[in-house]
């Protein structure tokens, strides 16, 4: 009886600790890393996952996991009705389970597709202010089964958890939306200038015709902007699930030439492909790559040179997928590429050339890094930029949706 007390008061030290560690973390990322490690610390767990839930679409998927398959298990989604976690989140219960597979609730695809067995389960909701946000689950109790003493240190962990991802996001939002506050006073500027000018008697219907003209090209522009803040958003509050699919990487790159064609035709820029026939299937969310590729050609046609060209290329090894963009354009001077994928940063060289969000780099990266890839960056000013997207290949099996 005292070992067991002194083993809850070891505990709830420890939650002490955790506490102060996890209010110290803004990054969404990081806490959420922090908070699995601690579940499956003090309730001695093979492994723990955090389920994140969007009240606005209602789904519910995954955002971390600790010893499975990180870039399987990144949002998965997992339906709200058929599953342990969905019945957490509808009833806002607690669920403890020795024996998963007996329970009518347990969505087996997840095991599946990641390979990991689950035997016992212990999840709880995480709530703040009344409202779900995700469920804290742990799986498979190292030495018996789990217990009361277990599950009152995961639900105190959890309300400590639900409240730091609620200020993460908060923060990032806040964030977020200060910069993109400071990058509308410019089209807004330019609005009110042309308005205010419109109004003018003594404007010839020359001016007045390119004043129109303005004011469309803001709009255009603010309308793109809105549209990058809020996939940014989503990406940086985990919002955003990646459907998996099996796709040819070929296939891929092709139907992205495709689309930039007209544009690197207008510009002078011969676009060509350079990749063997024979690489495998990649796994991954086929749209979201395809809107790096296409964001990395976009910038790769716009800073080139006249008569310049672009080539997209790709390899595979045996873990990793790599596409490249390369361009002939005029390169990134060597202090500019640590910040080169910060939100709204433009290089001060090109901000002449063309204009842009300042978005698209860190929307990408933050897609790649979804993924569990990378994107990579070599440049040399007046000889070229090459963007390098490396991708795990995976090959596990997809659930159905």
């Amino acid at each position: 009886m005292a070992e067991i007390e002194t083993q809850r008061l070891d505990g709830y030290r420890h939650l002490i600790d955790i506490a102060r560690d996890l209010a110290s973390t803004l990054d969404l990322d990081t806490l959420l890393r922090h908070i699995v490690a601690a579940a499956a610390e003090i309730t001695d767990a093979e492994a723990g996952s955090i389920l994140l839930y969007d009240g606005t679409a209602r789904q519910l998927y995954f955002q971390v996991a600790t010893n499975m398959d990180q870039p399987t298990m990144r949002g998965l989604v997992v339906p709200l009705e058929g599953s342990i976690a969905g019945w957490i989140v509808a009833n806002r219960r607690t669920v403890r389970t020795e024996e998963a597979h007996g329970d009518p609730r347990f969505f087996s695809d997840v095991e599946q597709t990641t390979g990991f067995p689950t035997q016992s389960l212990l999840g709880v909701p995480l709530i703040t202010k009344e409202k779900v946000v995700g469920v804290l689950e742990v799986l498979n109790k190292n030495k018996g089964n789990f217990t009361d003493a277990d599950e009152n240190l995961l639900l105190v962990l959890g309300a400590q958890a639900a409240v730091a991802i609620e200020n993460a996001r908060l923060f990032q939002q806040s964030d977020l939306i200060a910069e993109f506050v400071h990058e509308l006073r410019t089209p807004l500027a330019s609005l009110s200038t042309a308005t205010y000018l419109l109004l003018r008697p003594e404007i010839s219907k020359e001016q007045h015709d390119q004043i129109i003209y303005n004011i469309h090209n803001e709009t255009l522009r603010l309308n793109t902007l809105a549209s990058s803040f809020l996939d940014l958003a989503r990406l940086e509050s985990g919002r955003v699930q990646f459907h998996k699919t099996r796709f040819s990487v070929n296939d891929l790159i092709y139907e992205c030439k495709d689309v930039m064609q007209g544009k690197a035709d207008e510009a002078r820029i011969q676009l060509r492909v350079d990749s063997p026939e024979d690489l495998p299937l990649l796994e991954a969310d086929r749209d979201k790559i395809k809107q790096v590729i296409l964001n990395l050609l976009s910038n790769a046609i716009k800073y080139n040179r006249p008569s310049g060209s672009v080539i997209i290329s790709a390899n595979a090894t045996e873990t990793e997928i790599a596409i490249t963009a390369q361009d002939t354009g005029m390169g990134i001077p060597e202090d500019a590429l640590p910040h080169l994928f910060e939100k709204f940063y433009r290089v001060r060289e090109h901000e002449s050339k063309a204009g842009g969000t300042g978005l698209g780099l860190s929307i990408s990266k933050q897609i790649m890094q979804g993924h569990n890839g990378t994107l990579e960056v070599k440049s040399k000013v007046g000889v070229g930029t090459a963007f390098i997207l490396r991708l795990p290949r995976g090959v596990k099996k997809i659930p159905r949706r």
